[in-house]
């Protein structure tokens, strides 16, 4: 049996690593003597890390002087039927594609002929091989851009079996006309993922508080660049910093957490404006986290005591490792995944968030930090048996079918 995994692997994304490094553990354990290929945005990373064949999402690139000008001169046709000819021959002998996890299903910063159309002509791709599709525990919507709206629910119709990992992800795409009646939900496979065997040292005589940094500039992919863009930077970094600030006055330590390497950026540039605003902070009141991988970001952030993150994995490691965590979203995905852990009140949108709010949930929140946690594990352990749940319908529904039909 020959099994394709389709995703953003391998750009320094630690969700998207951390949502393939949980497949390749169930399908490894479950199908030793399955085939594995990944569908990636840098095989050889993917190659050296995971140690899987792994192909490109673009195909075969041309090559030269001469076959450039041609390709120019037919309006970029050859490059794109060579395209099509490397993806339909990237998916030569798979009898199953798995996109796992990943909120793979919206346009955040993306436009139509980026990872929309990647999903779409990948999908294609296995059903003219007569592969079946699988979404796993993906994250779904908004889709803002209709061209991309019309790829990602032609992809998501191509597949046999669908899972979400939220309420709002089945209902976004209920919303834009497909039919969810067959879907399924279940959680994030990255709470399948081991957590730190040993815990690193750490400063006990303080309370330590994790704070996400990222590197946001807006939804649409096009604010990297223009004033908009720039100006929603500005002010987000500008108020995280105030807050880190406010948290070294209060008596706390404070460890800076990422969750992509576009993040180092965004990072120092907090750094630089707290250094300037209050240049008397010892060095050792603020940490700098450097987690390429979600194992690593566990390793940061189990010595905290309570998280306040953006990115989505970060929730997913804090809430794993049983950390209090507010969230500052870009999207409803984090408002959905803490009202599972009890915890909706703890959330604000990364744009419009207020830091008196931010100062007063937080010194609740460390006031009821045993009830938090205690809320946490319940809902940890509930979790982890609907992902048991649905490891088994996998075998079942899915690669079973596979191996039935060989």
């Amino acid at each position: 049996m020959k099994i394709g995994l389709l995703g953003q692997f391998g750009s320094g994304n630690t969700g998207n690593d951390g949502s393939l490094e949980a497949m390749l553990d169930f399908l490894r354990a479950t199908n030793r003597d399955a085939e594995l290929v990944c569908v990636c945005s840098n095989p050889a990373a993917v190659q050296e890390k995971y140690k899987i064949n792994a192909i490109s999402i673009g195909g075969v690139s041309l090559e030269g002087d001469w076959a450039n000008r041609i390709n120019r001169l037919l309006a970029d046709f050859p490059r794109r039927l060579n395209s099509l000819y490397s993806v339909l021959s990237g998916m030569r002998g798979v009898n199953l594609l798995i996109i796992p996890g990943t909120g793979i299903l919206d346009d955040f910063q993306e436009n139509a002929f980026g990872w929309p159309f990647v999903v779409f002509r990948w999908c294609l791709a296995a059903r003219l091989r007569n592969a079946r599709i699988a979404f796993v525990s993906i994250g779904a919507g908004p889709i803002e851009n209709s061209l991309s709206r019309w790829f990602l629910k032609s992809a998501a119709q191509m597949a046999q079996y669908r899972s979400y990992r939220d309420d709002f992800s089945l209902q976004y795409m209920k919303g834009i006309g497909l039919n969810v009646t067959p879907d399924l939900r279940y959680p994030d496979i990255a709470f399948r993922l081991p957590v730190p065997s040993a815990v690193p040292g750490r400063d006990t005589t303080r309370t330590t508080v994790g704070v996400g940094i990222m590197d946001y500039h807006g939804w649409k992919k096009a604010n990297a660049e223009n004033a908009e863009g720039q100006t929603i930077y500005r002010n987000y970094i500008a108020k995280l910093s105030s807050y880190i600030c406010w948290l070294i006055g209060e008596g706390y330590n404070a460890r800076l957490l990422t969750g992509d390497l576009r993040d180092e950026r965004a990072v120092k540039d907090v750094l630089a404006n707290v250094s300037a605003s209050h240049p008397d902070i010892p060095s050792d009141r603020i940490a700098v986290g450097h987690g390429a991988s979600l194992h690593e970001l566990m390793d940061e952030i189990v010595q905290t005591d309570m998280v306040v993150v953006s990115r989505y994995h970060n929730v997913v490691c804090a809430l794993k490792l049983g950390r209090p965590t507010i969230s500052l979203s870009y999207n409803q995905k984090n408002d959905y995944l803490l009202a599972q852990f009890e915890q909706a009140h703890y959330c604000q949108h990364i744009e419009t968030f207020d830091i008196e709010k931010l100062k007063l949930q937080t010194k609740e929140m460390l006031e009821n930090v045993d009830a938090v946690r205690m809320q946490i594990a319940a809902s940890n352990r509930s979790l982890q048996d609907k992902l048991s749940e649905q490891e088994q319908v996998l075998l079942n529904r899915v690669i079973g079918t596979q191996e039935n039909t060989r």
